[in-house]
């Protein structure tokens, strides 16, 4: 802060000897060393409130974003959801209309089950046949 050398409180101090005197100078010593402290103590507090203030500001910005990354997720799955939602609907109403248009394959499945059964009984019969 100041740029004072042994020499200039040498001085300074031969000074106030001369000027204060003997028997004032360590009571006036004493009185400097509290106030140079408590002013030291002040600084201190003060460059401390600012760093907490500047702290709280990087708190709040954080806050903020994160705020803003929350709200964005949450309109994201929102969406999501309202796409599965009209999916899900979408699909009851095609599997109501898919009975009508599935009753013919099932016709076929029986049809095609009969001729299996049917190849299958003449399979048994030939094999029968040949013993």
């Amino acid at each position: 802060m100041f740029d004072i050398s042994f020499m200039e409180l040498l001085i300074i101090s031969m000074i106030a000897l001369i000027v204060i005197g003997p028997e004032r100078l360590p009571v006036v010593a004493r009185t400097i060393g509290h106030l140079y402290g408590r002013c030291r103590n002040f600084m201190y507090g003060i460059r401390t409130d600012i760093h907490n203030e500047m702290r709280m500001e990087e708190l709040k910005k954080m806050q903020s974003s994160v705020q803003d990354t929350v709200e964005s997720l949450e309109s994201s799955v929102q969406q999501s959801v309202e796409q599965l939602k009209t999916t899900i609907t979408n699909d009851t109403q095609t599997e109501e209309e898919s009975p009508k248009d599935m009753a013919a394959p099932q016709s076929q499945l029986k049809s095609r089950q009969s001729e299996l059964d049917d190849n299958q009984t003449s399979r048994t019969a030939d094999a029968q046949k040949k013993k």
